[in-house]
């Protein structure tokens, strides 16, 4: 097993960018999902589950943070720009060190159904606490976009499932996998790249894997990962 792809989302729920090497910081790769977008009004950070507007732009890191590249604008850290193209007032966040409230809908099938709020990590805007990586097998994503599912590692196999509970070496990292990362009707959005809305994926899922789909790992040890690295499977994670 090795590293095919790694992907790395500046801005939450934004579309992120491809990368040929990256750094494996104490919280997950360095810039991953370092940034998001918040309703003051709520509190409440924006996702794609809610607001699949998100889809359609892009994150990018900047020299002193990040900027949300609009689509038809370019590039912009104007919040006035942002929340116009969003369609309500936003603030974009940086690192806080904070915890954030986050929503996803009561039924993962059904858009309207009501909203479900939990608590993220404080280290970045991450859904789970579980989760400072997300991997995915090449088997695991049948003929799916990779980009429905916003992996940070792409590797070779027929699946990924069996790391869980193994402590991996990957490039100079290490981390232990600790869940299959459970799955949501952001799965189902239209992307920009001619990325169709699909029902099916979320359906599958729920008939096939349990509403499952890739692995979430903590980081045990930073490091460099890139493109080719080996996936060294060393173990059962000490408990």
């Amino acid at each position: 097993m090795h590293v095919e792809q790694i992907w790395r989302y500046p801005v939450k729920s934004l579309q992120g960018e491809r990368l040929g090497a990256v750094e494996v910081g104490e919280a997950g790769l360095v810039g991953d999902r370092s940034h998001a977008l918040r309703d003051p009004a709520t509190g409440v950070v924006l996702t794609a589950r809610r607001d699949p507007t998100l889809l359609y732009g892009r994150g990018l890191l900047t020299g002193d943070g990040a900027a949300v590249d609009v689509p038809g604008h370019g590039p912009t850290t104007d919040v006035a720009q942002i929340s116009a193209w969003v369609g309500r007032p936003v603030t974009l966040l940086g690192p806080t060190g904070e915890s954030q409230t986050y929503e996803n809908l009561s039924d993962p099938e059904v858009d309207d159904s009501d909203p479900v709020a939990w608590q993220g990590p404080t280290w970045s805007y991450h859904d789970s606490v579980r989760t400072q990586v997300s991997i995915v097998a090449v088997g695991d994503l049948r003929h799916w976009d990779v980009r429905r599912f916003r992996p940070n590692l792409v590797v070779s196999g027929d699946t990924a499932d069996g790391l869980v509970g193994h402590r991996i070496r990957v490039g100079g990292a290490e981390l232990d996998v600790v869940k299959r990362i459970d799955r949501c009707v952001m799965v189902t959005r239209a992307q920009p790249g001619g990325i169709e809305r699909d029902l099916d994926v979320l359906r599958t899922l729920r008939h096939e894997r349990e509403l499952t789909l890739a692995v979430g790992a903590l980081v045990v040890q930073p490091g460099p990962v890139q493109i080719g690295d080996a996936v060294d499977d060393l173990g059962p994670s000490p408990t």
